[in-house]
């Protein structure tokens, strides 16, 4: 593919993606405070369970929630449903552009697994499927008669998954594996359930007949479903562009712990919505799984367990003479032999046509003012060269780190 069409088509899918899950997000996350706040009035028609006023740009609005429906269907009703099908759907689409389409530098590590593109892709894709199904059938089952031992069994299902992925994939396609696995979820529960669900109701009234509450409540299940695994997969989405997210050994505990801190600062919001106090342990909770999930992360190379005061790993070094800004040749002689053929004005590698995020690492000044960005990318993490395509050796990495050391 033209590499001037592979960037603006990524960044056309991306932008698309963002701004339908921000639609999305935000009409959940609205519709959630706006249930929760409702109160009852002593002038409340029979059939409701609640009005809510609300004052926003300039105006005031008056919302009434039905039981289950209005005695008759609504000339005008709007529907929200587009910003799920299209945040899956351009989400899907960029998950094949970047990692099916460039599985050799985003999804496949061969020190984890030396598999194919197609096979890569054949893993994640099923992935999603049979995900889905698996969690259709946890939510059916008789496990869903308590909220909590749902709550338990998806929780490690999701582990297990990410535990499953990292043995294929690279660390970041196993974070972003994980969080599409659930985000599917989520579009699957308004796709085949809620918007399923509601049409039921509407032809009931269209037809005379009254509808049965269980359609309602079902779809309101799901919709709580979807609230609590909101934020962990904004985390997994986000957390492709930051190596210290993925690149360790233990990603299902960082995944495990995130999940865990999505969830209680949702709890927050929804009690402190609906009126049952403001549970602030939860944000302690939360920072704390956070914290631990951030420590995983930079311990789980030697210049991070450094950093955090955990064991010397590297030698004394004499310090830099006075004045000098320029690395030693040492240093640019790996760089420059490891990342400069993507990440120079004019790369050659393919498929490259700009310099990733504007890095430039082709002259020892260039070099020089990446010093923080070698550190976390190709140090402290081994997140570059992707997947180690140039092969850069374990002692070139230490001379690396040895300058980083020496320049503080």
């Amino acid at each position: 593919m033209d590499p001037i069409l592979h960037e603006w088509g990524g960044l056309l899918i991306r932008w698309t993606h963002v701004i339908a899950a921000m639609a999305w997000i935000g009409a959940s996350f609205y519709f959630m405070h706006l249930d929760a706040s409702l109160r009852r009035e002593s002038d409340q028609p029979a059939g409701t369970t609640g009005d809510a006023w609300e004052v926003h740009g300039g105006g005031f609005y008056h919302v009434r929630k039905y039981v289950v429906a209005p005695e008759r269907m609504p000339e005008h009703l709007i529907w929200h449903k587009w910003q799920a099908y299209m945040t899956w759907f351009s989400g899907f689409a960029l998950l094949c552009w970047v990692y099916y389409g460039s599985a050799d530098l985003y999804l496949i590590d061969p020190t984890v697994r030396d598999i194919s593109a197609l096979t890569g892709a054949a893993i994640g894709i099923g992935a999603l499927v049979l995900g889905w199904f698996a969690y259709n059938l946890l939510v059916q089952s008789r496990l869903a008669e308590s909220e909590m031992l749902l709550a338990g069994v998806g929780f490690a299902f999701v582990v297990a998954l990410a535990w499953g992925f990292q043995q294929v994939f690279s660390g970041r396609a196993a974070m972003l594996h994980t969080g599409a696995v659930m985000a599917t979820w989520m579009a699957g529960n308004v796709l085949l359930v809620i918007i399923p669900n509601q049409r039921v109701v509407v032809r009931d009234l269209i037809a005379g007949r009254t509808p049965d509450p269980k359609y309602g409540k079902t779809a309101k299940i799901r919709s709580m479903h979807n609230n609590y695994l909101t934020l962990p997969v904004v985390f997994f989405m986000l957390a492709n562009h930051y190596p210290t997210a993925w690149s360790t050994p233990l990603l299902p505990v960082v995944v495990a712990l995130v999940l865990i801190a999505g969830a209680v600062i949702r709890y927050f919001y929804n009690e402190r919505n609906a009126g049952r106090g403001s549970p602030w342990w939860s944000w302690g909770v939360a920072a704390a799984c956070l914290l631990i999930a951030a420590f995983i992360g930079i311990s789980s190379s030697p210049i991070g367990r450094e950093r955090l005061g955990l064991a010397a790993v590297m030698p004394a070094a004499m310090p830099l003479p006075p004045g000098q800004a320029a690395p030693p040749q040492q240093v640019v002689e790996v760089v420059t032999g490891r990342c400069s053929m993507c990440h120079a004005a004019q790369p050659v590698w393919t498929g490259i046509h700009i310099a990733p995020k504007g890095v430039l690492l082709d002259t020892p000044e260039h070099i020089a003012r990446q010093a923080e960005g070698i550190l976390i990318q190709a140090v402290m993490t081994h997140a570059m060269p992707p997947n180690n395509l140039t092969g850069m050796e374990p002692e070139e990495r230490r001379i690396l780190a040895d300058w980083l050391r020496r320049r503080g």
